[in-house]
């Protein structure tokens, strides 16, 4: 599919993912409608802080992922729709479950149940590494099974599977990218390299931390973003489930000593029990088999490797070092 001529709808356009790819749409020249969560304050999160041209060229809607009406209005007139709006923190969906199945759950079925009346082009709906749980056997295919060992993971199987059966139930053209481990400038301190750079930025040498030695599987926002606009624009990956990830495993612990390289500090970690994930829910191990992403949608990471995890580490290290972006994150207190 040519996205040119097309308008795209990108839910949760005021996050950390969605802010980035509604802008690189901008840039590549597409006519963009940015769903935001709709707030008293007006803001569009992460968008307030785009370019004023950017701004400009976005047509924003504010609402509510969890309303239907709203969800059918904002899709009225589009043909394509990049849905990443959800809750995604893991510790806080052992707070409120409740929340995760109404807004990631019933959300899609609010996006996909319009896509099916008001005849979409397409449908990229977001997913997780998260859902295949601690890895089975690496590197991690799309065929590996699903274990929701969070309720956060249990809402997004549930999401992909009601996103799914749209496809085989009445031919709703929907594509599933699902992400690993995806990190950059923006986001939120409640994943670990940010949670790392605040502190070391702020000053702090005894970084307060959870587990080190899970592993990850790295991606870049951009190698991310260029994933969603390569899914959507492959006629192939109708109603296939895409993972999108680096092909590099690598220790939270590493990743923690990798960053203090590039920011040139010495720093000791200190085990903070609130941060640890119950030991049955921790998913221990997560590589990413990234095979059929280049072969349905000729999409390959460009921030590869250990030498790629570097390069993009030191561009998230240089956005958060701005005091602009730094005063942003309240590093002295604990994030769910």
């Amino acid at each position: 599919m040519d996205l040119k001529n097309k308008k795209i709808l990108v839910t949760g356009a005021d996050g950390f993912i969605g802010s980035h790819l509604a802008e690189e749409l901008v840039l590549r020249g597409y006519d963009v409608r940015a769903f935001v969560l709709y707030n008293s304050f007006n803001s569009w999160g992460w968008l307030d802080r785009a370019q004023p041209e950017i701004r400009k060229s976005l047509e924003v809607f504010s609402g509510d992922i969890r309303d239907p009406h709203g969800v059918r209005q904002a899709m009225k007139g589009c043909d394509v729709v990049l849905h990443l709006a959800a809750l995604i923190a893991i510790p806080y969906s052992y707070h409120s479950p409740d929340t995760y199945v109404d807004t990631n759950v019933k959300g899609t079925l609010n996006v996909v149940q319009a896509a099916r009346d008001l005849g979409v082009s397409r449908v990229v709906h977001t997913s997780t590494s998260e859902v295949y749980g601690t890895a089975r056997f690496v590197p991690i295919t799309e065929e590996h099974p699903l274990q929701g060992q969070s309720p956060y993971s249990a809402s997004k199987i549930g999401a992909d599977q009601m996103a799914m059966s749209f496809y085989t139930s009445f031919n709703t053209p929907i594509s599933i990218i699902r992400p690993f481990n995806t990190y950059g400038p923006r986001q939120s301190a409640r994943a670990i390299i940010p949670t790392v750079i605040t502190q070391i930025a702020n000053g702090s040498r005894s970084l307060k931390l959870g587990a080190l030695h899970p592993t990850r599987d790295f991606n870049f926002v951009m190698d991310t973003v260029r994933g969603f606009i390569a899914v959507a624009e492959s006629d192939r990956s109708v109603g296939e489930v895409i993972n999108v990830g680096s092909n590099y495993e690598i220790s939270v612990g590493d990743t923690v000593r990798m960053i203090a390289e590039v920011m040139n500090a010495d720093v000791e970690v200190v085990t903070e029990q609130v941060r640890l994930r119950p030991d049955k829910s921790e998913v221990e191990r997560l590589w990413a088999e990234n095979r059929k992403a280049k072969e349905l949608a000729g999409w390959e990471p460009q921030y590869a490797g250990r030498d790629g995890l570097r390069r993009g580490l030191a561009e998230t290290v240089t956005w958060f070092r701005n005091p602009d972006n730094l005063r942003a994150y309240k590093s002295d207190i604990y994030n769910i």
